[in-house]
């Protein structure tokens, strides 16, 4: 069962935050939230960031990339470059814009909204937010199914529900508090 056909692109960012990744790509899956979009640059960004920040052995990290495009074969985005040279965000992040764009996203997530601002994205019918406020947007929609999945990451972690929710707090903690 398919609850929505709203496209979203994951920044860099949000992919390499594990835990803020596995809640988001679980609301993608069966009876999915959002259509998850990013491009191969995301993810050579993700895969570094993995490997070089995070220190994963390489293997692990090729896994997570082997598993994400497995699990969503649709979601890469490419022949975006063209779009680049009329970007105004912040340089290093107009690949993820024009990736964002070609993909028929409205909503890019990233923790570097000051990347991304407003004015920049408006022409392209783009707006960005941070994963926490959209994960409220979604439990304001389907608040049982954004439990179920946290529920579900809970238990494959063997935790309780309010402790898994405790460990979010981090990087989401207004979505925690909710």
């Amino acid at each position: 069962m398919l609850r929505a056909d709203f496209k979203v692109f994951l920044d860099a960012c949000v992919l390499v935050n594990f835990p803020v990744c596995d809640l988001l790509l679980r609301l993608a899956e069966p009876p999915r939230l959002y259509i998850p979009k990013w491009s191969s640059t995301v993810l050579d960004e993700t895969h570094r960031a993995h490997v070089g920040k995070l220190g994963w052995e390489t293997k692990f990290a090729d896994t997570f990339r082997a598993s994400l495009t497995k699990a969503f074969p649709d979601a890469e985005t490419n022949d975006y470059e063209h779009i680049i040279p009329a970007l105004t965000n912040h340089e290093k992040d107009r690949h993820v814009l024009a990736a964002a764009i070609r993909s028929g996203s409205s909503l890019l997530l990233t923790f570097n909204l000051r990347d991304f601002p407003a004015e920049a994205l408006a022409p392209w019918q783009v707006c960005a937010k941070h994963p926490q406020d959209y994960l409220l947007d979604l439990y304001s929609m389907e608040p049982q199914i954004v439990v179920q999945k946290t529920a579900e990451i809970a238990a494959e972690k063997q935790r309780d529900f309010s402790d898994q929710v405790l460990r979010f707090g981090k990087h989401l903690p207004a979505f925690c508090a909710h």
